[in-house]
């Protein structure tokens, strides 16, 4: 494999937000997902595999900010490249 080809580690704790302190975006070059208690979910937007929990949009609602409601969800986390 040369330089091109390799993903970087997958972090313990990733966000999609930019502004966050756990946002890399050079994992966001390639396909993340997360699955939770042997459950692949596409909605999430920020996991912690060591605390054991992600953050998931709660429905359409929004924040008074325009974006959308986190919810957190515990469990096993388990993140990995597609």
């Amino acid at each position: 494999m040369n330089e091109a080809t390799q993903r970087p580690a997958l972090p313990d704790r990733l966000s999609i937000d930019p502004r966050s302190p756990y946002h890399v975006a050079a994992v966001f070059e390639h396909d993340v997902s997360i699955r939770l208690k042997d459950k692949e979910r596409l909605d999430v937007y920020e996991y912690c595999i060591s605390e054991g929990w992600i953050k998931v949009p709660a429905g359409k609602t929004l924040d008074r900010k325009g974006k959308p409601l986190l919810i957190k969800l515990m469990g096993k986390v388990e993140a990995f490249y597609s």
